[in-house]
């Protein structure tokens, strides 16, 4: 079974979502995600300032598997990226609610209204089979 942190927020496209001090949000991908794709050999960020839209792709992950989109959880401005994916996109697979982080942004007031708990997450990974 994956693992779901209780302290976290999830899109039901598998993307995690983690309040910070400062106001702003990191973001990655959750655990049913990086084993469902495998081993990842790349990912393309984002750029630092760019606008993101809630539902929206805003990033790739390539695995030996296939390419995958992954899909903002939240609208707001991208503050900052997870630069040692660039040389260790296995980072994600290793620790993906730790060092594999992809992202920080701030989030636009409101955008993460949509987002699940760990129960509804976990909820919705029973209805699929994860």
């Amino acid at each position: 079974m994956s693992q779901v942190p209780a302290d976290l927020r999830y899109a039901k496209s598998h993307e995690w979502v983690r309040n910070l001090p400062d106001g702003s949000v990191e973001i990655g991908i959750t655990d049913h995600a990086q084993h469902a794709l495998g081993d990842l050999v790349f990912v393309e960020l984002p750029e630092v300032g760019r606008a993101l839209e809630a539902g929206a792709a805003c990033a790739v992950v390539e695995s030996v598997k296939a390419a995958s989109d992954v899909y903002s959880p939240v609208s707001g401005t991208v503050l900052a990226v997870n630069e040692a994916l660039a040389g260790t996109p296995e980072l994600i697979n290793q620790e993906c609610y730790g060092r594999g982080w992809m992202m920080r942004v701030q989030p636009a007031a409101g955008s993460a209204a949509e987002l699940l708990g760990a129960d509804a997450y976990t909820a919705e990974l029973a209805a699929i089979g994860g």
